[in-house]
């Protein structure tokens, strides 16, 4: 039983990861992949109503955050408040 509940896990990250990616551009999904290869990782998406998706990547560090834009670039100034 207990290596069935491992299969579930990995599969509930894969479905988040999924989610998460759902609904970004090209652009973003290609400098995603790049950024990840540096140690950044992809936390949360906001979705506000009626505008684009907004990805928030953080750094290995956990100290530092960028938000992904539309067309790949990122913001390190976005203005973004992030709660503790």
């Amino acid at each position: 039983m207990r290596a069935m509940y491992g299969r579930e896990r990995r599969r509930s990250t894969d479905l988040d990861d999924a989610a998460l990616r759902e609904g970004l551009t090209h652009a973003q999904l290609d400098a995603l992949g790049t950024l990840e290869h540096f140690g950044w990782t992809l936390r949360f998406v906001r979705r506000p109503m009626f505008l684009d998706p907004v990805p928030v990547l953080f750094h290995r560090d956990g100290k530092r955050f960028v938000v992904l834009e539309a067309d790949g670039t990122l913001n390190e100034n976005s203005g973004l408040v992030i709660r503790e």
